[in-house]
């Protein structure tokens, strides 16, 4: 293709009339060139995927395209709001654009094998037989670094780890070598050490192949490894637009400060005095372990143990981080705690009562005390209920009537800065950040004593997740709930936690007060993690590093002494 990849010129997309602002995209222009990359950050509902969604053709009901144009080489996509068919986007899908998005578990069927879903694409786009098409799968899944691509090809996705489902769609975006390739937080629910290797990939398959790529993201740190130019939008509209070190190091526009400036530090604040009362655990585990496939097929085969011998307590008002990367353990622990898993062996006790042998009839009156939050908000609230239903759902399960209840859902909807209006809403009518938050205000509903936060943040941008913080550090202060909070992200344990707990292959390894932890961890696993939560210093000096001293045409990479490849 001759000139840019795409061009994007004074986009205008109208919300549906009963919003809360008129439009989804306001004016917003952008140019990417063939092998550059352009980052599009902002808040929660500031209209970064909308924008992506309406290049791939993929606009959700009630979004109408009013204005501008959109041109991707030498088609145009779109113009004063006449778009092309379907059957159109369907032609260029796969071939001249692909997109890789958030969320891999929902991109990809659960009931067909991963080489069947990137064969199916190459099915409808290409006249290959079928052993040619499998040797093009098996080819793009080494190209990705996927391990044993014979085994991936016959691997149904929920048997891969989050690192690997994504790897299958990126190899799915990227197996026709598009000229675009669109990222919508390919790399928001991964560990660091995951991330890097991720976006190492996307930088590598950049080169090879000359592809231009808009990246949609909300974390600073991979803007700094991978940005050519950066376009900054809030409520819409383009904010602030330049190259990467320009707007990293020397940001014009208050908005663009407000959202370096949320980056959480990796020094931990001053100890917090432990709120007075009884002095017993409210949350307690001793020797907890679990292994799937005891009895049955794994049973002949090996099973696995996810978790082994974890002890832990945690007292009333206070916070304990447990980190680690994927696969360490921490989402195994969180459910064997609120027992939504049975535990192998071990002992679990929510104040006083052991409930490790609890019916679940027995529980259930004692569920209101601890409450969880999960990583996926999509699984955390019912898409045919207005997020009212779902939000005071809890509070009559446990004895409110629907007079307080509702009182308390619209109290949370202002603690977690979302309109009381949008009570009546669907889940579906929210962007990822928003239905967090929903999901965390769902779970307060319910007056917990302990929360348990399974990475409650990762899929909140610097802004809003500094928001819900502060948020958490109240309800502490004002209810004395106690919170375990499971992150991969070192630098949001430093500012909330008491203490943190490491975790590494289902055991933990080392724990202590998050300061001296910090200070001077004792194992080299637990240096590796720290070392790989950039600052906010570190984050400027790499973009201006990468931009001052990098050919300005050539791909960025991320080299071995970059704070996110550790």
């Amino acid at each position: 293709m001759a000139g840019p990849i795409l061009e994007i010129e004074r986009l205008r997309i109208a919300l549906p009339a009963h919003g809360d602002r008129e439009f989804a995209v306001d004016e917003v222009s952008l140019t990417i060139h063939a092998g550059h990359t352009l980052c599009v950050v902002g808040e929660s509902g500031s209209g970064k995927s909308v924008l992506a969604m309406t290049v791939m053709g993929l606009l959700g009901r009630g979004l109408t395209p009013l204005a501008g144009r959109i041109r991707l080489g030498d088609s145009i996509l779109l113009e004063e709001g006449r778009r092309l068919r379907e059957n159109q986007w369907r032609a260029l899908r796969g071939v001249q654009m692909g997109m890789v998005f958030q969320e891999p578990t929902t991109a990809l069927n659960p009931v067909l094998s991963c080489g069947e879903q990137v064969d199916e694409l190459l099915r409808a786009h290409t006249g290959w037989g079928r052993k040619e098409r499998q040797s093009r799968v098996l080819e793009t899944f080494s190209q990705v670094l996927l391990p044993n691509p014979d085994r991936i090809y016959q691997t149904y996705p929920h048997q891969l780890s989050g690192g690997q489902r994504q790897r299958v769609v990126i190899a799915m975006a990227m197996i026709l070598k598009p000229a675009l390739l669109i990222c919508d937080e390919p790399t928001t629910a991964l560990d660091v050490t995951t991330q890097a290797e991720i976006l190492r990939l996307i930088a590598r398959l950049q080169a090879d192949e000359g592809s231009a790529v808009l990246f949609i993201t909300h974390d600073m740190g991979v803007v700094a490894e991978i940005a050519h130019e950066v376009l900054v939008m809030h409520e819409g509209r383009s904010v602030e637009q330049g190259k990467a070190a320009s707007v990293l190091g020397e940001p014009r526009e208050a908005y663009t400060r407000m959202l370096l400036a949320s980056i959480p530090s990796m020094v931990p604040p001053p100890p917090r005095a432990r709120p007075g009362g009884p002095q017993a655990p409210i949350l307690r585990a001793l020797g907890v372990s679990k292994t799937y496939g005891e009895r049955g097929w794994r049973q002949r085969h090996g099973a696995k143990a996810a978790l082994s011998e974890a002890s832990l307590a945690v007292w009333p008002g206070e916070t304990v981080g447990v980190v680690g990367e994927s696969g360490s353990g921490k989402s195994t622990l969180a459910r064997c705690l609120i027992r939504l898993i049975e535990p192998s062996a071990g002992a679990i006790h929510w104040g006083e009562t052991a409930v490790e042998g609890l019916s679940e009839a027995r529980l259930r009156p004692l569920r209101s005390k601890v409450q969880i939050v999960f990583q996926d908000p999509n699984r955390s609230l019912n898409p045919r209920y207005p997020v009212g239903k779902s939000l005071i759902e809890g509070a009559i399960n446990f004895g409110a009537n629907a007079q307080d209840a509702h009182a308390l859902a619209l109290e949370l909807m202002d603690r977690v800065r979302l309109p009381r209006v949008a009570l009546g809403r669907y889940p579906h009518q929210f962007s990822g950040g928003q239905r967090q938050r929903l999901a965390i205000a769902r779970a307060l509903a319910c007056r917990p004593e302990v929360l348990i936060a399974d990475e409650a943040v990762s899929a909140l941008d610097v802004s809003i997740q500094a928001q819900i913080l502060d948020l958490l550090r109240e309800l502490q202060d004002e209810l004395g709930v106690a919170l375990l909070f499971i992150t991969h992200d070192l630098r949001v344990a430093a500012q909330l936690c008491d203490r943190v707990v490491v975790m590494e292959a289902g055991k933990i390894i080392e724990e202590g007060p998050t300061g001296e932890l910090f200070r001077n961890p004792q194992r080299d696993y637990t240096r590796r993690l720290l070392a790989a939560a950039p600052s906010l210093d570190r984050l400027r000096e790499s973009a201006h590093v990468r931009l001052l001293e990098t050919d300005p045409a050539a791909p960025l990479f991320l080299g071995d002494s970059s704070p996110c490849a550790s």
